[in-house]
This record gives C-alpha cells, sequence and structure tokens, in this order.
C-alpha cells in the first residue's frame, strides 16, 4: 500500500464513515419524498426487496474490490476490466459530481433555514395553497424568498469550505467527525420521533407509511424509484464505498462490514420515515411544490404549530436542520473524497490539490442551482430557475445514472473479473462464507433487474420526456428550458461521457500499484 494512502484507525470508525456517507439527506429527505409520492407504503416494500436483492450485494462488491486492488474506483475498475472498466469507474464519478453539486447546493439551503431557525422562520406561517410572485419576498414563504434571493449562493461556499476542510487532511478527520456526527445523528431524530408520535394524528402517519398498496406497486415508477434510492442512499455507484474500503486493512471482514452498513442506514431511514411522517399528518399539510421542498417548508410549519411557545418551536427547528446539515455533511463529504482519491491515484498529484481543484469547480457546478431567477410564480412545479434545474437534471443523475452505473460494474466485475474470483477475495477474510448464488446474483439477477426498470423508464420518457409539461406554469423567458427538456438529458450525457473519456486516455497508472 502506498504511503500516500491513509488508513482508518478503527473498524467502529470505517463502519461509522461508511454508514455516516449512507446515511445523509437522502434518508431524511428524498427518502421521505419518494415515500410520500409513492404512497407510502407502496413504496416500503419495493423498497426492502431491493435492499436485500441488489444493496446489500452491491455492498459487498464494492467494498471487496476496494479492498482487493488498494485503490479508489476507476483504478479499481481498471484492474478489474482494463480500459473500459476504468471509463465505467470514471463515469460513475462524473455521474456523481452533478450529483454533488446539487446535494451541496440543498446543504446550502439548510444551512439557510438553520440561520432562519433562530427566529426568522417564524415570524409567520401561511398554509402552502401557491403564492404569487411577489409574496416570495416576504416571510409568509421563508424558503422560497431564500430562493429567490442569492443568498443561497453565500451558504452553498460555506459548505464547499467546509467539506474541503474535513477532507483535505484524509481519513483521520473524516473518521474524527463522523464519530461525532453519526450518534447525533441518530440521537437528534429519536428526539423527533417521540415528538411526532406523540402529536394528535402523528399515528395516522405512521400507519400510512407501513400500510402497502399493492395495487400502487404495479407501477414501474416506483420500483424504478426504489432502486435508484437503494443505490443513492447507501452511496453505491459513486465510488466511495471502493475508495473507503481501499484504506481497509488487508484482513477486514467485508461481508459483516457491508452487513452492518446497510442495516445501519436501513433502520436510520426507518426511524426517519416515523418522524417526518408523523409530524406531516399531525398537521395535515400536503405538499403543493416540488417533493423536496415538503423538507424546507411542509416540516417547518408544522415545528411553527407544536405546543409550548416560541423557546420549544426554535429548540425543535434549530433540531431539526441541525440534524439534516450533520447528516448531508458525513454524506458530503464522503462523495468529495470518492472523487479526490481518484485524482489522487491517477495523477499522483497531492491530498490538498486534488480537494482544492474540486471544491473550486465544485462551488461553481453548485452555484448553478442556486440562480435566483422566479420562472414559476404559481408554484406549480418548481419555482425558481435553480430549483427547476435541479429537478431536471436529478432526474436523468439520479434515477438513470446510479442504475447504469450499477448494471455496468455488475457486468464488468461478474464477467470480466469475475464474480467468483470477487467472492474468494471477501470469503477470505470473513466469518459468514457467500455461496456461489453470489456469482449469479452479480452476473445475471442483478443486471436483469436493473435493465428491466431502465428500459421501463426509458419507454414512458418516450411518451413524454420528463419536464416537458411545464411549459404552461413558466414565464417565456425560460421557455427553451422547460419546452425542450431534451437540452439537460443530452447536457448531461455529453458532459459525463466527454469528462470520463479524458480522464480515462490522459495519464497512466503506475504499473504494480498496490
Amino acid at each position: 500500500m502506498s504511503k500516500s494512502r491513509g488508513q482508518w484507525g478503527s473498524k467502529v470508525g470505517f463502519i461509522l464513515a461508511a454508514s455516516g456517507s449512507a446515511i445523509g439527506l437522502g434518508n431524511i429527505v428524498f427518502f421521505s419524498a419518494n415515500a410520500y409520492k409513492f404512497g407510502g407504503g407502496a413504496f416500503y416494500l419495493p423498497y426492502l426487496i431491493a435492499l436485500f436483492v441488489i444493496g446489500i450485494p452491491v455492498m459487498i462488491l464494492e467494498f471487496g474490490l476496494g479492498h482487493q486492488t488498494r485503490r479508489a474506483f476507476p483504478e479499481s475498475m481498471h484492474k478489474a476490466a482494463g480500459k473500459p472498466g476504468e471509463f465505467v469507474g470514471w463515469w460513475a464519478l462524473m455521474n456523481a459530481c452533478f450529483i454533488v453539486f446539487y446535494y451541496i447546493t440543498i446543504l446550502g439551503w439548510v444551512l439557510g433555514m438553520l440561520i432562519g431557525a433562530f427566529g426568522q422562520l417564524w415570524q409567520e406561517t401561511t398554509p402552502l395553497k401557491g403564492f404569487a410572485m411577489d409574496e416570495l419576498a416576504n416571510p409568509h414563504g421563508y424558503f422560497f424568498s431564500m430562493l429567490s434571493s442569492w443568498k443561497p449562493m453565500i451558504f452553498v461556499a460555506i459548505v464547499w469550505i467546509l467539506n474541503a476542510i474535513l477532507v483535505r487532511r484524509g481519513v483521520a478527520t473524516i473518521e474524527a467527525a463522523v464519530k461525532v456526527f453519526v450518534p447525533l445523528m441518530w440521537i437528534f431524530m429519536i428526539v423527533l420521533i417521540v415528538r411526532g408520535i406523540t402529536l394528535e394524528n402523528g399515528f395516522q402517519g405512521v400507519w400510512l407509511l407501513f400500510t402497502p398498496n399493492f395495487e400502487v406497486m404495479k407501477d414501474a415508477a416506483v420500483w424504478q424509484g426504489a432502486f435508484s434510492q437503494i443505490f443513492f442512499t447507501l452511496s453505491l455507484g459513486f465510488g466511495v464505498m471502493t475508495a473507503y474500503a481501499s484504506y481497509l486493512p488487508k484482513d477486514s471482514d467485508q461481508t459483516s462490514n457491508a452487513l452492518l452498513t446497510s442495516l445501519m442506514n436501513c433502520g436510520f431511514e426507518y426511524i426517519a420515515g416515523l418522524a417526518i411522517f408523523s409530524i406531516l399528518f399531525a398537521f395535515a399539510m400536503v405538499p403543493a411544490a416540488s417533493t423536496l421542498s415538503m423538507m424546507f417548508f411542509i416540516v417547518p410549519t408544522g415545528i411553527s404549530q407544536m405546543p409550548g411557545g416560541d423557546p420549544m418551536v426554535m429548540a425543535f427547528g434549530l433540531l431539526f436542520f441541525l440534524l439534516l446539515l450533520l447528516a448531508g455533511l458525513s454524506s458530503s463529504v464522503s462523495l468529495v473524497e470518492g472523487l479526490a482519491s481518484s485524482l489522487i491515484d491517477k495523477f499522483r498529484i497531492s491530498r490538498a490539490k486534488a480537494v482544492g481543484l474540486f471544491c473550486i469547480f465544485g462551488f461553481v457546478g453548485s452555484a448553478m442551482f442556486t440562480l435566483p431567477q422566479v420562472v414559476n410564480p404559481g408554484l406549480e412545479n418548481d419555482g425558481t430557475l435553480g430549483l427547476t434545474l435541479l429537478d431536471l437534471v436529478d432526474h436523468w443523475a439520479f434515477s438513470y445514472g446510479l442504475l447504469i452505473v450499477g448494471l455496468l460494474e455488475c457486468l464488468l466485475i461478474g464477467w470480466a473479473f469475475g464474480a467468483k474470483r470477487l467472492r474468494a477475495g471477501v470469503n477470505s477474510s470473513s466469518r459468514f462464507n457467500l455461496g456461489s448464488w453470489y456469482d449469479w446474483l452479480i452476473k445475471l439477477i442483478i443486471p436483469a433487474l436493473i435493465l428491466y426498470v431502465l428500459i421501463v423508464g426509458i419507454k414512458g420518457e418516450f411518451a413524454g420526456l420528463y419536464g416537458s409539461d411545464y411549459g404552461p406554469n413558466y414565464k417565456d423567458g425560460f421557455s427553451w428550458m422547460v419546452n425542450s427538456p431534451q437540452f439537460i438529458l443530452v447536457g448531461w450525457f455529453v458532459l459525463t461521457v466527454g469528462a470520463s473519456l479524458i480522464f480515462t486516455l490522459r495519464g497512466k497508472y503506475s504499473e504494480g500499484s498496490q
């Protein structure tokens, strides 16, 4: 192992870091929003199937690959399948870049809401029934007032600086940070659950969350959402888990590591769902804007109506947004680390330079999603230009990009590297040995399931490309974007493929690097 690479100080530190990467806004924001969108319990069963059939096996694959090759994702894929494998590794990271950009933008919004929770956020509340454009600048809609200003760009810069500080010094700093962040996240969320289920009607939200609707589960979009959520929430297809596993001692048990990380994430996601749904139904709130805004307007509105007066409202508000910020930072540092470690491996640059370059570039990318121009005054969809761009990019990078990476990495590792070879390496240091069934899971079953979901999703795009129905609600000056959403699709595809080719063809890995 190269002296330039760090190593986790303990198994606990690694598990907390890996689970901290997995536990983030995906658990609190995106999971609750997707569960709400797809009918609560109707989303849980596909999600659980995806967890055990796809999530945990692919987690073992990524841990095993990083542990055996001792390198970040692109070089690990290069060792497994040559240049085609390396290209897939870089494409995974380039797709992850888009997700990192808007993920940190969302964290910037969280920071803004945390600041507002000290007072301004609670001045007045108004049920979300749609705003006129001139109402966006008043306290009735703090979240949209913030979005329609340039303040989020400042908040985003602060979040990028925090990420740079945490990642610049390597795994030792990340390990120290997650040992504080992860336990606090669990404590804060449990407090919110207790408050939510003790509110009137709080149990109705819990009932919906655990009541499956089998009719809704016939919709392929529910399964696509569940599969994408599993990849996102477990940080699969980002290169993160492979990079983290490359810092492990050689005798580490990757099967138990994958199980512990996945189940910790799943457990946190369940309790997050309990907290969010109980609060939503306690106050009979129904989102009228994007599902993402549920966390930034609907839940704060619910918190503002809690008994106990201003001190209690402020305390719970600060608690909620501090929880979101800590959860988001524990994930964002892992996403930044995934690319930084890959640049270090390929181009032999210093960690400080790799982190600095990416954070500067990343701020520019994130700034795109903070653009405050009001393009949809009625808020039937997203409201501002930045949020609309985020919505469109998220659809391709999240719903398709992660699944495509999962499909390709399973095929390449399963057939080119050899699933049996990977399994032998994992079993050599694991208490629970994987059987030959794992080989066929990676080689055939998981690729077939992902491919089916992708085909059904793409077929639906031909009937109406995502975002094509935005046009009637948007101002004329932005009609190019909403009337031709294929620009976003083409831009995402060309940029990710082009950058991946450049990184694959430039530079050269040192022979026999370990």
